[in-house]
């Protein structure tokens, strides 16, 4: 037996070619390796905005459309996007076998390419998905956080510790699932999307209402939560096995990882924003931001955290900067590029075929879809039960509101299958358990508000109208006026 010499495949075994061809597969697979890199990227920008416009056009995060034209173009339909998980060797690919037919790819250098070609787009997924938290850390308002009442904060913990419970201990006692796959599955269920949530709220004008407030305040808190349970269960996952001293210790360096770098960025962002000031070349505000960012990515991952994190927490110390309008503007090209290469991986790596009811060997994965389902929906619907002292308020709203993913739940799911902690059926299970919580909230969320606002003879935008109209009115004028309107009736 011959092994590749090359660092990036080493671990390919050779068994017919000597090693002479294997010396000239390796002289060809690097530019065939750019080649096969470029026609990925083609194919998933070609992707993420046939789904992205689909879904946009139906009032849909255009995100789960990348996720679903991942699908589209993975393994599970076309097969045009394929990885090396699980002893794929390539031949499935219709890309690779393209590249194949086009630029007369030998078969020596086949499987050296394909492996190169999947580690370069994997590693741009995992570069994207650091951007997407250093963007939602950047849009993020740290002071909010610090001023998010208690009734929030109180549907937060409710928000994450139920469907958290539920879902781990369901997977399993029912189901007979391993603890760390278990506690991921769980985890995967407290996130909320803020976005989704306030984009309905505001279309139906009730997100400056009680109801509303109290979902905005709790969904950012449950993005901070679960971005610390995110860190936490990945590192888990990474070591195999559910310790208590080693989950204390996670918890506590994830807390005091955020809280820390918070704490020393706010003290020297001054000098960042000074540094950039001085600077003189073009780019200065993006590369030093991005340098910040992955300065406390590297951090966080060398303390056994997810790179995200420290992501995370450079977008909310930026935030705070004079600089946050104009470096959320010029990270936006650079999301565009990066992130949608995440969600289309995520997608082309979800195998849903394992779900299919005509295999009988799947019907567990489907009844596993179906319980995450249903402890999605009730893991935060509960949550309008936390909110007390408020007569009144429509505590089904507050708990629909917080039912949708999104996005978040993408980022479990995407990390879990990085990870190989997921069985198929599992991480299928909960892709499943994100699209249908993020298709069903947004009606349902409109739902249970319609009858309060039929019921309403004043739209609340129109109440608002009147109520500033009304203080921009001299006081003697106003005394002329409530005066007069006796004699007018």
């Amino acid at each position: 037996m011959t092994w590749v010499t090359d660092p990036v495949l080493a671990f390919i075994p050779s068994f017919s070619f000597p090693a002479p061809l294997l010396a000239t597969a390796e002289a060809e697979s690097g530019p065939l390796v750019l080649a096969g890199v470029l026609l990925s990227l083609v194919i998933v920008y070609l992707a993420s905005k046939v789904g992205g416009e689909i879904c946009a056009r139906i009032d849909l995060p255009p995100v789960l459309g990348e996720l679903v034209a991942g699908v589209v173009v993975g393994v599970s339909v076309m097969h045009l996007l394929i990885f090396p998980e699980g002893g794929e060797d390539g031949s499935h690919s219709l890309l690779m076998l393209f590249l194949q037919s086009t630029a007369n790819l030998s078969p020596v250098a086949f499987p050296q390419v394909f492996q190169a070609q999947s580690e370069v787009i994997s590693t741009l997924s995992e570069i994207g998905v650091i951007i997407l938290l250093f963007e939602i850390g950047l849009e993020s308002d740290l002071k909010e956080l610090l001023r998010v009442g208690m009734q929030a904060t109180l549907v937060a913990v409710v928000g994450v510790v139920t469907p958290f419970v539920l879902g781990t201990a369901g997977l399993m006692v029912i189901f007979d699932v391993p603890a760390v796959p278990a506690i991921f599955a769980g985890a995967a269920l407290t996130a909320t999307s803020i976005g989704i949530t306030a984009k309905v709220l505001a279309e139906i004008q009730r997100l400056s209402s009680k109801e509303g407030q109290i979902i905005i305040g709790a969904a950012v808190m449950d993005d901070v939560l679960g971005i610390i349970i995110l860190a936490v269960v990945a590192s888990l996952a990474r070591d195999g096995k559910v310790e208590v001293g080693n989950v204390i210790y996670l918890i506590v360096s994830a807390a005091v990882f955020l809280i820390g770098s918070i704490w020393v960025g706010r003290l020297i962002s001054p000098l960042l924003v000074d540094l950039i000031n001085n600077m003189k070349t073009r780019g200065q505000l993006l590369l030093t931001a991005l340098m910040f960012a992955f300065t406390l990515s590297y951090i966080a991952t060398v303390i056994q955290l997810e790179a995200i994190l420290g992501a995370f927490a450079a977008g909310l110390i930026l935030a705070e900067t004079e600089k946050q309008r104009d470096l959320e503007e010029q990270v936006i090209p650079i999301a565009d590029m990066l992130v949608p290469i995440f969600f289309v991986v995520v997608g082309a790596r979800t195998d849903v075929g394992v779900l299919n009811p005509l295999v009988p060997e799947n019907r567990e994965g489907l009844i596993m879809a179906a319980f995450l389902i249903v402890v999605a929906f009730v893991g935060k619907v509960v949550t309008g039960l936390a909110v007390f002292g408020q007569p009144g308020i429509n505590r089904l709203a507050i708990g629909v509101g917080m039912v949708p993913r999104g996005e978040v739940g993408l980022v479990f799911a995407a990390v879990g299958s990085s990870s190989g902690v997921l069985s198929k059926s599992l991480e299928a299970a909960i892709i499943v358990m994100v699209i249908l919580t993020t298709f069903l909230a947004p009606p349902l969320l409109r739902v249970v508000f319609s009858r309060e606002l039929s019921g309403t003879s004043e739209a609340p935008a129109l109440q608002d109208a009147r109520t500033e109209a009304v203080s921009l009115v001299p006081p003697s004028d106003l005394v002329e006026l409530e005066q007069a309107e006796p004699e007018a009736k």
